[in-house]
């Protein structure tokens, strides 16, 4: 196992980069990403990277010259062949070939556009634009290497042994919240934590841990290369980018209004079962499965990802009911701003009621609360995010309003064409 202080204090990034592999991804982005190409290549987008944690002045804290050097270290990658081989021919959610071979063609082929970096007012402005399939798989790495590059600050500030005592004491606490999840009966649980994790290092042993202390619970990870390398499933389906895309492309209000659905019938053109995955929280729930084609009923599941997930479960039920399904054989995936207590409570009031699972995320790759002076490596909300298409500007309006993104007359249209109300707004930790 490798010693995660050892490497810290020894750190040479040019042996050690942040992210090693065009794979070191999220597997959400590579079926989205094969479903852009197919449908629609020529669009325009420019992506941004969005701080919702202004406190953390990344500019200040994260060196200029060495975050070029990650960013232009990451656009020198392209799959290896064992990683071409394994996404060719390997089983994912019981289909092979899930990756046709005119996408892998494209994808062996392909390196990720130029990146546009500005500072301002103590923040980096880091923007991509360029087609759609190119650009949208620049997300997760920039992700990646903003969150380790200021971990690496902080952390380049501490000695050997403060380190060795450091990462001694978050595997104790993560160890902690792994022997309370273990006491669960029926727990399914998978790492989602890519985005916003510590680092690469840590996510990979947070996984391994996870495989060891839950076994028969944990049920893989989104993280394409670790999924490769500890022979685990990788987990994922689809994400908010989709309709916010597509909506931004509508030309009409009426049009607008059935953009969430045509993501989803160009979806299960392509896949199924447990693929077959909705998130409606783009736009709001609620009016998302009002107006639902009776179609989406017999899809297998929803994904809860913003607002409160208790009343988002209980919606999703309600509506099951009302189009004759049965919820019980129906999969609820909590995802949002997850740790122990809320997965120990949210298991206690489904389980039975619907088949639950989770998609753990910054806390488990990310929580080092409390570990280092001034709580400087705490978890904080960062995000990349589809900010214009082919011109437009997109917009979420989520189920938490502190989550809306998008110019205000244009979130005041949404609102409006789907039906969006008074909602309650819920601090975003993570």
């Amino acid at each position: 196992m490798v010693d995660i202080a050892a490497r810290v204090w020894n750190h040479k990034w040019k042996i050690d980069p942040i992210v090693r592999s065009l794979i070191d991804t999220d597997f959400y982005k590579l079926l989205m990403c094969q479903s852009i190409f197919r449908n629609r290549p020529d669009t325009t987008v420019t992506f941004s990277l969005i701080n919702r944690s202004k406190s953390v002045r990344l500019a200040e804290l994260v060196d200029e010259g060495e975050l070029r050097e990650q960013l232009d270290h990451v656009r020198s990658l392209s799959l290896t062949r064992g990683e071409s081989t394994w996404l060719r021919g390997n089983t994912f959610y019981g289909k092979r070939q899930m990756f046709r071979p005119d996408f892998m063609e494209w994808f062996e082929g392909m390196r990720l556009p130029a990146y546009h970096l500005e500072k301002r007012d103590g923040q980096y402005e880091l923007t991509f634009e360029g087609s759609w399939p190119d650009v949208m798989l620049w997300e997760i790495p920039a992700l990646s290497v903003l969150m380790e590059l200021r971990s690496r600050a902080v952390l380049q500030k501490q000695g050997r042994f403060e380190l060795q005592v450091l990462y001694a004491r978050a595997m104790t606490k993560l160890w902690e919240k792994i022997t309370q999840l273990r006491e669960i009966d029926g727990l399914r649980i998978a790492d989602f934590g890519t985005r916003r994790r510590h680092s690469f290092l840590w996510q990979d042993w947070a996984v391994q841990a996870m495989q060891e202390g839950l076994e028969g619970k944990f049920t893989g990870t989104s993280n394409c290369l670790i999924a490769m390398r500890r022979e685990v499933e990788a987990i994922g389906t689809n994400a908010h980018e989709l309709p916010m895309v597509y909506a931004a492309l509508a030309d009409s209000d009426a049009e607008l209004a059935q953009t969430p659905y045509q993501v989803l019938a160009d979806w299960q053109e392509e896949h199924d079962g447990n693929l077959r995955i909705i998130l409606p929280d783009t736009f709001g729930t609620a009016g998302f499965l009002k107006h639902a084609p009776d179609w989406l009923a017999s899809w297998t599941g929803i994904r809860i990802d913003s607002g409160d997930p208790a009343a988002g479960a209980e919606i999703a039920i309600a509506w099951w009911k009302e189009r004759g399904e049965d919820p019980r054989q129906k999969l609820v995936i909590f995802s949002d701003g997850l740790d122990v207590d809320k997965i120990v409570e949210l298991q206690a009031q489904f389980r039975g009621r619907v088949k639950v699972s989770f998609g753990w995320g910054t806390m488990l790759t990310n929580d080092f609360r409390g570990l280092a002076p001034d709580d400087a490596l705490a978890p904080f909300s960062v995000v990349c995010k589809a900010i214009a298409a082919n011109g437009r500007p997109t917009v979420k309006l989520s189920d938490n309003p502190n989550k809306a993104m998008g110019p205000a007359d244009e979130i005041a249209r949404y609102k409006r064409v789907f039906g969006v109300g008074e909602q309650q707004a819920q601090a975003v930790v993570v």
